[in-house]
């Protein structure tokens, strides 16, 4: 099959996106004194992983991998990230609030907000602090929420991880104002300019691995408030008559699973994912139950620190 010219221009696209975002990588690992990538284990991450490890070859990444585990995400998540650290020979590390654990905090018991500060945001804070890392290389994209399009592809924050975004630096082309004072740290978003439907041209161009919840597949769910919630585990508490059924479901955004909506689609390949979303005008992140509660949710929980 000939290539057409759309096709040409859609390469070349993702070419230019390459570039910049191992151009990132590199001023981020020249500038910065302790580099750490979070890995997240998702679609977006899994982007993040193979562009350092194109940014650095043939030598391996110089700065090490950080996943925040809140005790909740998919099973299939879990396996996928031990499996890819031991695949790839990952300075792999594990962040926990391991006080909340104790707690027994819980998306049930302390509702998704507070769930998300604790289990979350303080780990978060907490492994950054611990590891002494002066940046944290993330996926964040700009398309993905009205808060993350106001980040720089280097932001600023202040002591305490604290993101202010009327104190973030003017971005001049390819010059960065890397310097840091008083407890200050930064966020590098590598894939800034990537759209969700970049990230999936460039997963199928590159024949990456992501998780399976990506696809579609029958799977238990029960419906809440016209939410599909996947019955993971047998943690999941049921309400009185509620049984879970056999849907055929997929994710767009990965997390949780208590707080992660799923989608019915037959987007069973990355081909067919890609055609859905070429479709598909709904939000990349209308699944995800922790970005609710009000539009200034995002932004409250990110000047708190929240990736």
């Amino acid at each position: 099959m000939s290539t057409t010219h759309a096709q040409i221009v859609e390469g070349r696209a993702l070419a230019d996106l390459e570039a910049e975002a191992i151009w990132v990588m590199r001023e981020t690992a020249a500038a910065f004194a302790r580099p750490v990538l979070l890995y997240s284990i998702g679609k977006d991450s899994t982007v993040l992983l193979h562009l350092a490890r194109k940014a650095f070859h043939p030598g391996p990444i110089p700065f090490p991998v950080m996943h925040i585990d809140t005790g909740w995400k998919f099973r299939e998540m879990i396996a996928f990230r031990d499996a890819t650290a031991a695949r790839l020979g990952l300075d792999l590390r594990i962040a926990t609030n391991q006080r909340g654990r104790d707690e027994g905090v819980t998306p049930f018991t302390h509702g998704t907000q507070e769930y998300t500060r604790i289990m979350k945001t303080v780990a978060l804070r907490e492994g950054l602090d611990a590891g002494g890392f002066d940046v944290a290389i993330g996926g964040s994209r700009r398309d993905e929420e009205k808060s993350r399009a106001k980040e720089r592809i280097f932001s600023l924050r202040e002591s305490g991880h604290r993101w202010e975004p009327r104190k973030q630096r003017p971005e001049f082309w390819h010059t960065v104002n890397s310097s840091l004072v008083g407890g200050q740290t930064m966020r590098a978003f590598p894939i800034s300019n990537w759209t969700e439907l970049d990230v999936w041209r460039y997963v199928a161009a590159e024949e990456l691995d992501v998780v399976p919840l990506y696809f579609s597949a029958p799977r238990p769910v029960v419906e809440r408030e016209g939410v599909l919630v996947m019955v993971d585990d047998d943690r999941l508490p049921l309400a009185p008559g509620e049984v879970p059924e056999i849907r055929e479901v997929r994710f767009r955004t990965l997390g949780c699973y208590p707080l992660t909506g799923g989608v019915t689609s037959p987007a069973y390949t990355v081909d067919e994912l890609i055609a859905e979303l070429q479709v598909n005008n709904m939000s990349e992140r209308s699944g995800r139950l922790i970005d609710g509660e009000g539009s200034g949710s995002m932004e409250r929980k990110k000047v708190e620190g929240y990736f």
